[in-house]
């Protein structure tokens, strides 16, 4: 546990607001091609470390800033502060299923799926009854993945981004999708995780949740981090603001 698995320096992530675009070309040259818009900072100076093999939780209410934090953590957005280093390699599992096609079969969306998060074609052929059984869905595994239900879309997508087996492991609520049995797996997958020594940061609003499975959070308010540190004491703080009206 002494060891970095991600170190987030002094980081700040910040997005145009725009009050006015530009409509028509008149408007363009009446402003000069100027849109009026101001800064807002989703992100303002966060700097934490996760040690190496923990299960790192991201806490907040909405607006926070976890989940523009988070897409930094993924590489989606990059900030313009500061940076973040990684000590292995980094998964993430954002919008499960994102990367399906919806008129491919489960079986092909595995491969493609697959493909977007750097496996080769060769690991998930190895992987693949893992996959379809993780996910309970081999019966329709040859159907069309626009014809599943909701469940059995999102069921699929995690099997497979799971199956990656990177050193971190980047989760959004993922344990919202699914029904008690599944998320109860995917409770049990993190475990495993854990015990390989892998690290996983992920995002939840299920306090109890993250207190069962975090041993660090970092709490988060209005783009700039609170407190961080042990899970338990950090989550008691946060709960405690909540409770006197601040941090909503």
């Amino acid at each position: 546990m002494s060891e970095i698995a991600v170190r987030v320096d002094h980081v700040s992530k910040k997005f145009r607001l725009y009050h006015e675009r530009n409509q028509s070309l008149k408007s363009a040259i009446m402003r000069g091609r100027r849109s009026v818009h101001e800064d807002f900072w989703a992100l303002k100076d966060v700097n934490f470390e996760v040690p190496t093999g923990s299960t790192f939780g991201l806490i907040g209410s909405n607006g926070s800033g976890k989940s523009t934090l988070l897409k930094c953590l993924a590489k989606i957005y990059y900030p313009e502060k500061g940076s973040i280093s990684y000590n292995g390699k980094i998964a993430a599992l954002l919008e499960v299923g994102s990367g399906f096609h919806p008129e491919l079969s489960g079986r092909e969306n595995i491969f493609l799926n697959g493909s977007i998060l750097g496996m080769t074609k060769k690991e998930v052929t190895r992987k693949f009854d893992e996959i379809v059984d993780f996910s309970g869905v081999e019966q329709f595994i040859d159907q069309p993945v626009k014809n599943y239900s909701s469940g059995m879309y999102v069921r699929l997508g995690f099997s497979i981004a799971i199956n990656v087996n990177p050193d971190i492991l980047v989760v959004d609520e993922v344990l919202a999708v699914g029904d008690a049995e599944f998320q109860e797996k995917c409770s049990q997958k993190f475990v495993d995780f854990k015990k390989d020594g892998k690290t996983v940061i992920l995002v939840s609003h299920a306090m109890a949740a993250v207190r069962e499975m975090c041993d660090h959070a970092a709490w988060l308010s209005h783009g700039e981090l609170v407190a961080v540190g042990e899970a338990e004491p950090t989550i008691q703080a946060y709960l405690n603001s909540l409770n006197q009206g601040e941090g909503l």
